[in-house]
């Protein structure tokens, strides 16, 4: 019988991963039903995420001094390998002052930050001998932070 593996990463692994990516998924309440909106992000300095969507009433009142949750990753859908990071924690509506623009998010309508106090990732694998490549599938090698790029 295959046995799923789900392990975690630690939160350095996980950050680094984080600044691989450019997309990923805002959970939030809308209403009083949960919701999940694609965004596209950044780093901080600060290890912080810098959190760039269209207008949504509903995220924006979500988002401002509200707990969220956001998700990125890459699972592979053929075998379930992959990855996946999720940082948890109290977003604030960034000012047009505070606002950055890195290149391909010159039209973003609206930014908001999300600190990475709280942070889980987790590789996604079969156990070794389970599946025909003998173990799971490592996060990808870090090559440095994406930029900001617009959606094809």
């Amino acid at each position: 019988m295959d046995s799923y593996r789900d392990d975690r990463l630690e939160r350095e692994r996980c950050m680094l991963l984080l600044g691989s990516m450019g997309t990923g998924r805002v959970v939030y309440t809308a209403e009083a039903l949960p919701a999940v909106i694609p965004v596209r992000f950044s780093m901080a300095g600060d290890e912080s995420l810098l959190l760039t969507a269209d207008w949504s009433t509903a995220l924006l009142r979500a988002a401002d001094r509200n707990v969220i949750a956001f998700e990125t990753g890459e699972i592979d859908p053929a075998d379930g390998r992959g990855w996946s990071v999720t940082v948890v924690g109290r977003s604030e509506v960034l000012t047009p002052a505070e606002t950055p623009t890195p290149a391909g998010a010159e039209n973003a309508a609206m930014w908001f930050r999300l600190p990475t106090e709280f942070v889980v990732g987790r590789v996604l694998g079969w156990s070794p001998g389970a599946a025909p490549s003998g173990g799971p599938a490592a996060p990808p090698p870090m090559a440095g932070p994406r930029p900001l790029s617009p959606p094809d």
